[in-house]
């Protein structure tokens, strides 16, 4: 939809995060990803949310959880904290962020310091790491 705000904060969604999600254009950077993954949920783009993990985590993916839990989350915001690398140029980053969503009536905020790789030119969501 025209005018339509992305869920990640980015500006307009049709510009922003829908060509990812849609699979026209891929993420150039971790930060893209990461939130391109944030509209993702929103969307309960749950496909999404698989193809673009690490590959060697996919198998192990838990495609149903993961809906219910997009599902039943009602996602209010993010907001990145802070990027190391992951640009363009490079094969691996991590980036600061927080998810805030209401669950059950309460809101929750999910702080997470994500590691991003790329791998054949495309980057991945590997895993949470320590901050």
């Amino acid at each position: 939809m025209a005018g339509e705000a992305c869920p990640c904060g980015g500006g307009e969604f049709l510009l922003c995060c829908e060509p990812f999600l849609s699979g026209r254009l891929v993420p150039g950077t971790a930060e893209a990803l990461m939130r391109s993954r944030y509209s993702a949920y929103v969307r309960e783009d749950i496909a999404y949310l698989k193809t673009t993990l690490w590959p060697k985590y996919q198998r192990s993916f838990d495609g149903p959880a993961t809906a219910r839990w997009a599902a039943d989350s009602h996602w209010t915001g993010l907001s990145v904290l802070a990027v190391s690398k992951g640009g363009e140029a490079d094969r691996e980053g991590t980036v600061l962020f927080e998810a805030r969503y209401l669950a059950a009536g309460k809101l929750v905020t999910h702080r997470e310091l994500s590691l991003f790789r790329k791998k054949s030119g495309r980057w991945y969501y590997v895993e949470a790491v320590p901050e």
